[in-house]
């Protein structure tokens, strides 16, 4: 899996590392089980703070996504990602909510921010059987 930081970017380089990892498993490039690089070696090899890299497997590990086992090391959960449940259907709401109340302030049509939503939807589905 390519990582690729915007290290100009407003958002985090924490956070759009923590997006990637789970752009890779959603897109099934990164598969449950897989290993993936241990917290230094990932800074070393893109070139960030080790503790940036630690920060996003922390989050990934609380979010279910990855496993950090001191013998094995840093795991994609080998029995999937945790099924949406109501807390995250409540932050999923509560991301969405702010995007919304813009792209009304900014004259998109329901039609066009749900267009939006099925092309990104489709970049993940493609993963899945693609590869």
């Amino acid at each position: 899996m390519y990582i690729n930081l915007d290290l100009e970017s407003t958002e985090p380089i924490y956070t759009q590392l923590k997006y990637q990892i789970i752009a890779g498993i959603a897109k099934k490039e990164i598969v449950p089980g897989e290993g993936l690089p241990s917290v230094r070696s990932l800074a070393a090899d893109i070139g960030i703070n080790l503790h940036t890299v630690n920060k996003a497997y922390q989050q990934l590990k609380q979010e279910g996504f990855i496993l950090i086992h001191r013998q094995k090391g840093v795991v994609v959960n080998p029995d999937g990602v945790p099924k949406a449940d109501e807390a995250f259907m409540d932050q999923l709401k509560n991301t969405i909510h702010p995007l919304i109340a813009e792209s009304v302030c900014r004259d998109v049509s329901e039609e066009e921010f749900l267009q939006q939503c099925k092309e990104l939807f489709n970049e993940f589905k493609e993963g899945e059987g693609g590869k």
